[in-house]
């Protein structure tokens, strides 16, 4: 039997460019040839549809989406539906990130940085998906 291979994740976003930015800048990532951003006054191609691509073939996608909704998590209002999650080595590098996340744009949602067990905080990234970054493997 086979199987379909998990190509990438997408988030839609209301400006898919400043999206794919934050996460190029948050995760080291790069642009897949012909989607990098164009020179100043150039026409934006391949804003509909972006990808950023990494270290072991991940792939980020970004769609554009006018109408999204940001999720209200941790009220339930608008639900999550899905989130990213990050991890780092230490409670140092957990607050290293965390200035760095907040610099890009995030906006914290929740934070259990002093959890003996599994330090972690929760974000809403520029376009409002949940972004989760803790101390793990």
């Amino acid at each position: 039997m086979s199987f379909p291979r998990l190509q990438s994740v997408v988030l839609d976003a209301p400006d898919a460019r400043r999206l794919a930015e934050f996460y190029r800048h948050l995760l080291g990532l790069e642009y897949r040839p012909g989607d990098e951003p164009p020179a100043a006054g150039e026409d934006e191609k391949g804003r509909d549809w972006l990808v950023l691509v990494g270290a072991g073939g991940v792939r980020l996608a970004f769609q554009q989406e006018p109408e999204l909704k940001p999720t209200t998590w941790p009220d339930g209002a608008v639900p999550q539906q899905m989130h990213l999650d990050t991890a780092v080595d230490s409670v140092e590098e957990l607050n290293r990130q965390h200035e760095r996340a907040l610099s890009l744009g995030a906006t914290l949602r929740f934070d259990r940085s002093d959890d003996p067990e599994e330090p972690l905080r929760v974000y809403a990234d520029p376009a409002g998906h949940m972004l989760c970054i803790f101390v793990g493997e």
